[in-house]
């Protein structure tokens, strides 16, 4: 974000450039100083070192700004101006130029590596990269507040082809019951302040000052007598919503009001709609001057394409990358602010959405005319669908959770173990897993069905594995079935393991299997051997084990297994 020290010093570049002839790059120098400023402890232009600008080219950028390899000299020509301006103009020594020129020289060649370097993009930069945006300077990253409909309509239609993060296509999203939406807004704490103002006030025979702001003794009063910790913030929304009127300046309530309790649920929804519109058009209203307006509509956003906690430290690093639009002081604060108006959620694993705030999110986008599609419900299908949908789906666990708890409890255990087992025969590893982990869930009443699959040479160590870990009849395994057995397990946690092989490692390292099982695997019939091994071969954690797996592996593609 440009602070005051940075806009003096552009207006002095500019002048200093006029006066010599000399070409400025303002966009780029103002870039520099902001990223100077926000991260490198520099207040004012005499603060640049050497080591600031080596910092700021090699570190902050490549995390920070997307921009390709190529465009790294068009940075290092606007520093070499700002060097410039800087000696010329007194904020430093003739010496200290000299030795910024010669860090200049020295990485400037690494520059454009360091910007095509993944490795050190930060969250938002590897975010936005994924969706195929080229720069985070382009605009503003998602449609402006106060646009029209149709202009965001012919936005999303006429961009089609756009890569820039507001056009990307918005993910499906997972929603809850509408009856369980309407209970949850209920509870919104601004949302109930809202309505306890607007009656108070009505019934009070209270008055708003002729700008329609609430009067600061009311204010007071409603903080002691009613408990409303943000009154003026809640009286704000009231009017917003409808909820109250003015004949004048005199307060009087919306006909037929009734408390947010006592609210139809399809009022309730729609009140909750207005909420979240507000709190991205009314920023400051919200969090005072610590998250503003288009910085609020961005949090939302990446939180709904996300669908999963982003890290607090993490947080603030994208609010300062969305615009200028994105002033952060007090981070803490405005969190705080969104988690009582209702929209986040503050969790171990960092901010989320609530439920109720990726719904309010999900109807204002489809009020835009944005495409903002809705995931099926999982519950409501058969065992493919089922299957299917766990597989391919982005909602966090304990939605997905609920989901197969939901299909559960429309079957008895035996036609759902049946159904399960049925929709996999012959399918890969990874599908079968989904279905043989949720049989697993079941008790002894899914026996019939699961001793029927004794018969599939693919599911019949699966069976084995859950007749006998539950103490029923079941025949041993035989040593190649075991064998399979392990070779299908670990094809199971491929995905996760390239996802995070360290933990997949750790895991091996405490539960997986010894060097002398590993050496046999080679000779198992499975399709996804050769991928297992060398998987085990790269991430085991004891030598020995690696080894016996790159072995195996070898003997493998020798057998012509691929």
């Amino acid at each position: 974000m440009s602070i005051e020290w940075v806009n003096r010093a552009i207006d002095g570049l500019r002048v200093w450039g006029n006066e010599k002839g000399v070409e400025v790059d303002v966009d780029e120098v103002r870039l520099l100083c902001d990223y100077a400023s926000d991260y490198l402890e520099v207040h004012e232009l005499g603060d640049f070192r050497p080591g600031t600008f080596e910092e700021l080219l090699l570190e902050i950028y490549p995390r920070k700004v997307i921009a390709p390899p190529e465009t790294a000299p068009e940075t290092v020509a606007a520093a070499r101006t700002l060097i410039e301006f800087l000696v010329e103009t007194g904020e430093i020594a003739t010496k200290a130029a000299a030795r910024m020129r010669a860090t200049l020289d020295r990485i400037g060649p690494e520059m454009p590596a360091a910007l095509a370097d993944t490795s050190k993009f930060g969250m938002a930069k590897s975010i936005f990269s994924a969706i195929g945006a080229d720069s985070l300077e382009l605009g503003d990253p998602l449609p402006v507040q106060g646009a029209t409909t149709e202009a965001v309509r012919d936005t999303a239609t006429l961009d089609e082809d756009c890569d820039c993060p507001g056009c990307a296509p918005l993910p499906p999203v997972r929603l809850a019951p509408a009856a369980e939406i309407a209970a949850a807004v209920r509870e919104v704490p601004l949302l109930r302040d809202a309505h306890t103002v607007a009656a108070w006030l009505a019934d009070q025979n209270r008055t708003t000052t002729v700008r329609k702001a609430l009067r600061v003794k009311d204010a007071r009063l409603i903080t002691q007598e009613l408990g409303v910790a943000r009154p003026a913030l809640a009286w704000r929304l009231a009017l917003e919503l409808g909820l109250a009127d003015l004949a004048g300046t005199a307060v009087v309530k919306e006909p037929g009001f009734r408390p947010l309790h006592a609210r139809a649920q399809e009022d309730v929804l729609d009140l909750w709609v207005g909420t979240v519109e507000f709190l991205g058009e009314e920023g400051r209203e919200v969090t005072g001057e610590t998250l503003v307006d288009d910085a609020i509509y961005s949090l939302h956003d990446l939180l709904y394409r996300l669908q999963e906690p982003v890290p607090f430290d993490q947080v603030g690093d994208y609010l300062r990358e969305v615009g200028d639009g994105g002033l952060v002081e007090d981070l803490p604060a405005a969190l705080a602010a969104l988690s009582y108006a209702g929209t986040v959620r503050l969790t171990p694993g960092g901010l989320t959405l609530t439920e109720h705030g990726q719904w309010g999110l999900r109807e204002m986008y489809d009020e835009l005319g944005l495409d903002a599609p809705v995931s099926a419900d999982l519950a409501a299908g058969d065992a493919e669908s089922l299957i299917t949908g766990l597989l391919n789906d982005w909602s966090p666990d304990d939605v997905t959770e609920r989901d197969v708890d939901r299909w559960l409890s429309a079957r008895s255990p035996a036609d759902a173990a049946a159904e399960l087992l049925a929709a996999v025969a012959g399918a890969p590893a990874q599908v079968r897993g989904v279905a043989v982990t949720i049989v697993d869930r079941l008790g002894h009443a899914a026996e019939p069905s699961v001793r029927d699959r004794l018969s599939d040479p693919e599911l019949r160590p699966h069976a084995i594995h859950w007749l006998s870990s539950r103490g029923l009849d079941a025949p041993p395994l035989t040593e190649d079935e075991m064998l399979w057995f392990t070779v299908d397990m670990l094809a199971l946690a491929l995905p996760a393991a390239e996802a995070d092989p360290e933990r997949f490692a750790e895991n091996m390292g405490a539960s997986g299997p010894p060097p002398e099982v590993i050496e046999d695997l080679w000779r198992v019939e499975h399709p996804d051997l050769v991928a297992v091994l060398e998987l085990l071969g790269q991430t085991l954690p004891d030598d020995m084990a690696a080894k016996a797996a790159r072995k195996a592996a070898f003997k493998a593609r020798s057998r012509g297994i691929r």
